[in-house]
């Protein structure tokens, strides 16, 4: 049964909300802190959360599992491995913070900065 399994539909289909989730973990990753909606920086934010924790594993089957969910960019893993998960070894979870920045002039949506703490 699917009880309490609800997630971030984002008002998406599935593959069109893979796609942007793989691609704001990924650019979280390379710059650290993107500027985003609000609805998105929390619905990514427990995508990246995950791919911390796998990475400070460190192994190969996690690196494997990294590549399958943030695309074939082997610099954006690379990155995750060797700089940004020795960070956070001690760090027992909690490795991004998001920052409200009100809305946008165009439309009036909520902003967000998410950024690596």
């Amino acid at each position: 049964m699917r009880h309490q399994k609800t997630r971030h539909k984002l008002s998406r289909d599935s593959a069109h909300r893979k796609a942007l989730l793989m691609n704001l973990s990924r650019e979280i990753i390379d710059h650290e802190r993107i500027r985003t909606t609000h609805a998105k920086a929390k619905a990514v934010r427990p995508e990246v959360e995950k791919l911390i924790t796998l990475a400070r594993r460190g192994d190969l089957h996690a690196r494997r599992q990294a590549m399958a969910r943030l695309g074939q960019d082997k610099f954006v893993v690379y990155k995750l491995f060797e700089e940004i998960a020795p960070r956070y070894t001690e760090r027992p979870g909690g490795y991004t913070r998001i920052l409200k920045l009100g809305p946008r002039p165009s439309d009036a949506t909520e902003m967000a900065l998410i950024e690596l703490v």
